[in-house]
């Protein structure tokens, strides 16, 4: 089956990568890197239609899970674990799932993805429901570890998302919904980590960004529920309310101290001029969005 595959076969283009001279081999990969961005347009429906599903799990108390092996695996992770400090989210709310464990982020364990078993049980141990979204991430399509998983996930009544860079893949025929990046041949035959690996990733950012933005964790574009939690990110967070509010440094400083250090409530109490008590009461009656929470007065 591997000859069939679009991730698989052979780019013309590199036929003889191994006699290029440096600059114009990177000059080949810029340009192929270049065709997925219009790769991934190609799958906007697809992708609004699972942000759209993946909010809704959320806001419902649900949990957003990646899942995949190797680099498709280490992409979800990666977006996983960015979700805490960027958008202030519990660290069970957006998690990543790795065939052979978090280990296997470091260094791979060999066999772990041909085992669908593994795929179900590491959604068992996370106690899967019907609220949950779980997204399948496989370059190839056909990952066994990633298809358990779906499976599973579509038997305990969870909303399942593929992401694949071949069409008619295997995990889209299991998943709700489907999206397949086509990006063509990698330079290196095969070597998925290259266009597939970066198309995943904009496809990640796309669906945690999107869907974040839809719980309300965006004030115009700032990641107002950043959480400061190392001295880059609290010189941030007075940034983040200077430049919602038009304030000055020092008000930003002392607001965020009277707001625990969170920029979402510091904002609201310096536009509307009222208390952390007041701010938190607002923010609860409109879900966390800052735009309706100052329209209320």
């Amino acid at each position: 089956m591997l000859d069939k595959l679009t991730t698989e076969t052979r780019n013309e283009r590199t036929m003889h990568l191994d006699r290029m001279d440096t600059s114009e081999l990177l000059a080949v990969m810029n340009e192929e890197d270049a065709k997925v961005a219009e790769a991934v347009r190609q799958q906007i429906p697809q992708i609004a239609e699972a942000v759209r599903a993946i909010t809704d799990a959320l806001r419902s108390g649900g949990r957003l899970i990646y899942m995949g092996a190797g680099t498709s695996g280490r992409i979800g992770l990666l977006d996983a674990v960015e979700c805490p400090p960027t958008f202030g989210t519990s660290p069970d709310q957006v998690i990543g799932l790795i065939a052979g464990g978090s280990n296997a982020f470091i260094k791979a364990v060999e066999g772990a993805e041909d085992r669908q078993e593994l795929g179900a049980q590491d959604l068992q141990r996370l106690q899967l429901t019907s609220s949950d979204a779980v997204v399948g991430l496989a370059a190839s399509g056909r990952t066994p570890y990633v298809i358990g998983g779906l499976a599973y996930a579509k038997e305990a009544g969870a909303v399942t998302i593929s992401v694949s860079c071949n069409k008619e893949a295997l995990i889209s025929s299991i998943a709700d919904i489907a999206i397949e990046v086509e990006n063509g041949p990698e330079v290196l035959t095969g070597s998925t980590r290259l266009k597939a690996g970066t198309s995943q990733k904009l496809v990640c950012n796309m669906l945690s960004t999107a869907s974040m933005i839809g719980l309300g964790k965006v004030y115009g574009n700032l990641m107002v529920d950043v959480q400061p939690s190392n001295e880059k990110l609290v010189e941030r967070a007075k940034r983040i309310v200077m430049e919602a509010t038009g304030c000055d440094f020092t008000t930003a400083e002392q607001t965020l101290e009277l707001a625990e250090h969170k920029a979402k409530p510091a904002i609201l109490m310096i536009l509307t001029g009222c208390s952390y008590a007041e701010a938190t009461e607002k923010l609860k009656r409109t879900e966390g969005f800052i735009s309706p929470a100052v329209g209320e007065l």
